[in-house]
């Protein structure tokens, strides 16, 4: 699959840099542990938890996977973010959710929900996490799900940094053809639909890869009504509880949001719709902007991906500071 199509974030061209806080014995035990979370029907829900062996109560990071909401799984966090939470000390938590055609929307923001409950419920004592102080990350649909935390999950997320994300789901560049991806051989109804349907998935499966199906939906302008289970014509009402930018208040959390101005996957424009209604309601936010830089941040300067990607390190280090 090309680059174009690929549904995996670019995390390569990811910058780090931080001052360690953690002792070296501490780095040296940043261990993995899996935990389901939740059961729904045959299908176990998972976050997978990075923390030091040590009993100290951490802050929390999140990261929440994209995908379209078709594809991807909890593996992909970002290499900055996890040696981040290494020499800070804090504690990262990767989460699973239900994939979309098998299960709709609504599905995949209520597994959302239920990883926010557990890790502020059995998660924070199993795992000695201070949900008080939590950030929540992620990239192109996951920085999508992660402005929904904003407002569904209670209590409030500390802050949230989302990459490449967007915050409506029934915009033109969803429901309408994709000049972009028409550009490429288009995919059949009958090629896209062998990956979907069979069983419900959480994308953690082996062999798992549904780049034409997402093609499909974007070449045909389908993703909304495949994705969502509406129809962005005729009940755009309904959709209206799934579009952040259309929810924001002022008592949404501390905001960041990383784009580029070309990528041709998820539009510059989501990110600064979005940013717009944060400076509506007066939310502390940050839009930050890379030229030239597709999804991804893929194609960027290099210099100013690593400038905007330690922008966003320091935005999630100030905001899990201990409360004077």
């Amino acid at each position: 699959m090309n680059r174009s199509t690929a549904l995996v974030i670019t995390l390569g061209l990811l910058g780090f840099s931080a001052i360690p806080l953690a002792s070296a014995q501490e780095e040296r035990f940043f261990t993995k542990k899996s935990y389901t979370f939740k059961t729904a029907g045959d299908v176990t829900v998972q976050a997978d938890v990075y923390r030091t062996d040590s009993k100290t109560v951490r802050p929390v990071v999140v990261w929440i996977h994209g995908g379209a909401l078709v594809t991807g799984n909890r593996n992909s966090v970002p290499g900055n973010l996890r040696e981040l939470c290494k020499s800070e000390g804090y504690a990262l938590v990767s989460i699973d959710y239900r994939l979309a055609p098998e299960v709709k929307l609504p599905d995949i923001v209520a597994d959302v929900e239920d990883a926010f409950r557990w890790i502020h419920g059995d998660g924070a004592k199993q795992f000695q996490l201070d949900p008080s102080r939590l950030v929540v990350t992620g990239g192109s649909a996951g920085g999508y799900l992660t402005l929904m935390t904003g407002i569904r999950v209670k209590p409030r997320p500390t802050a949230l940094v989302a990459y490449w994300g967007y915050g409506d789901v029934d915009g033109d560049w969803y429901v309408k053809p994709s000049e972009f991806y028409r550009k490429q051989p288009l995919v059949s109804k009958e090629e896209a639909h062998k990956t979907v349907g069979a069983k419900v998935w959480t994308g953690s499966e082996a062999g798992f890869n549904r780049g034409k199906y997402y093609l499909y939906l974007r070449q045909n302008g389908l993703w909304t009504k495949e994705v969502t289970g509406f129809d962005p014509a005729t009940e755009r009402a309904r959709l209206d509880p799934y579009c952040p930018v259309r929810n924001v208040t002022a008592d949404y959390p501390p905001t960041m949001l990383i784009h580029g101005t070309d990528d041709t996957d998820v539009p510059y424009e989501l990110s600064a719709n979005m940013a717009k209604e944060l400076a509506r309601h007066k939310v502390k936010h940050e839009l930050v902007t890379v030229k030239g830089a597709g999804h991804g941040l893929a194609g960027g300067d290099k210099i100013l991906v690593q400038e905007a990607n330690e922008r966003a390190l320091q935005f999630v280090r100030k905001h899990l500071k201990p409360q004077k």
